[in-house]
């Protein structure tokens, strides 16, 4: 029996991504960016094709993301940020809200939207994610958007 695959490419040219940055932790954001943009071009997307939208925090990047989203006008989005844990629950419960509604940005309007918020314990975890030892979120996260931008050209709507 045969059966048909369907998969994404790591190839952007012709595709347009939106980037949501937070800007706090920017010191963090700015090289998650720096990340983003870097493996898009790298992977052929132009520079005009690249739009990037800076909000305080990652709290306020759904509603930016969920705005490029419906604008029909990008293939993809990447949401980036830095949520540290403090002594208080609170970034905990701001990484699930953001996590919960990018999903449900995604689904609801078909345009990937991938999450790219770095989620930290402390200060160093965060320094490692955001482009030292182990590796750019950034980075990670503009490789899903062009796999998954990809792959929903290739399926029925």
């Amino acid at each position: 029996m045969s059966y048909k695959e369907i998969g994404g490419t790591l190839e952007a040219k012709g595709l347009k991504f939106g980037i949501v940055v937070a800007r706090f932790n920017d010191f963090l954001t700015r090289q998650l960016l720096a990340g983003a943009v870097d493996c898009l071009k790298r992977h052929g997307a132009a520079e005009a094709d690249i739009t990037v939208i800076w909000v305080p925090g990652a709290y306020e990047s759904p509603l930016a993301a969920q705005r490029l989203a419906r604008g029909g006008k990008v293939n993809a989005v990447v949401a980036l940020g830095a949520v540290i844990q403090g002594a208080t629950p609170h970034a905990g419960l701001i990484n699930a809200q953001v996590a919960r509604s990018l999903t449900a940005i995604a689904l609801e309007t078909g345009v990937p939207v991938i999450d790219g918020v770095v989620a930290a314990e402390n200060l160093e975890q965060a320094i490692e994610r955001s482009g030292t030892k182990a590796g750019n979120r950034g980075w990670i996260a503009a490789q899903s958007a062009i796999e998954m931008a990809s792959l929903m050209k290739q399926l029925p709507a």
